[in-house]
């Protein structure tokens, strides 16, 4: 990592080392275009997210970069306003309704079946806290 004094979350430190480098770079030069606060932690948090899924305990790198949800699409005012959904890691954008379905069953989440996209993808961001 770039910096030695970054801390980096207790999910990062179980996931791959380029998620690592991604949120540590990002991170780094958030700190120096904004300083080091909230907002510099959320840019290198959003671009952690293009790249990779939060999975349980960890960050997994995701099939296709973008965004992972509705979120994301919005300006940064509007971010920060709290408008749309971020699904706690989970990549609402680039699942199927019978992935987050399939990801629901394994961790064992009731009630999957009368689940829409959503309410399958919070319920799994729930799971993982």
């Amino acid at each position: 990592m770039p910096r030695h004094h970054i801390e980096v979350p207790r999910t990062l430190k179980r996931s791959p080392a380029k998620a690592q480098r991604t949120y540590a770079k990002t991170l780094e030069n958030a700190e120096r275009e904004y300083g080091p606060g909230e907002r510099a932690g959320r840019t290198a948090i959003a671009a952690l997210k293009h790249g990779f899924e939060k999975v349980g305990d960890h960050w997994e790198a995701k099939k296709e970069r973008g965004p992972s949800d509705p979120r994301a699409e919005h300006s940064t005012a509007e971010k920060r306003q709290g408008k749309g959904e971020t699904f706690g890691g989970v990549d609402y954008q680039g699942h199927s309704r019978q992935e987050l379905y399939e990801r629901a069953r394994d961790l064992g989440i009731r009630g999957r079946s009368s689940m829409n996209k959503a309410e399958l993808a919070r319920a799994i961001a729930k799971h993982q806290r």
